[in-house]
């Protein structure tokens, strides 16, 4: 169950992501929203994340964590923001997919 949390508060990590990347691009009241959504989805991650750690080792839910919300949010770029999909970018996302499987296989 608390792998599952964790990966709960890796989505909610790349969710205000998106929100604060929605932000930018908006202006006015449609910003405050955007912004107020990042605020509610970072909350949430954090509190998961805190929740995930009371049984699983801090450095490997913490990589997790953060790898999971790096590669969403890489993914994000390329399908949602139009940022470049290059070889190097897709080639270390998908090494740091295979460095956080590792982290899942090699903890208990």
């Amino acid at each position: 169950m608390n792998w599952f949390i964790l990966i709960i508060a890796g989505l909610s990590e790349v969710a205000f992501a998106f929100c604060l990347g929605k932000a930018k691009e908006t202006s006015g009241t449609d910003s405050m929203y955007w912004y107020l959504g990042f605020l509610g989805f970072l909350i949430l991650s954090m509190t998961l994340l805190v929740k995930a750690t009371n049984q699983l080792p801090i450095g490997t839910a913490y990589a997790v964590w953060t790898g999971i919300g790096a590669i969403g949010t890489v993914l994000l770029g390329i399908f949602i923001f139009k940022e470049p999909a290059s070889f190097w970018r897709i080639f270390f996302i998908t090494t740091l997919i295979v460095s956080i499987i590792g982290l899942k296989v090699v903890s208990n």
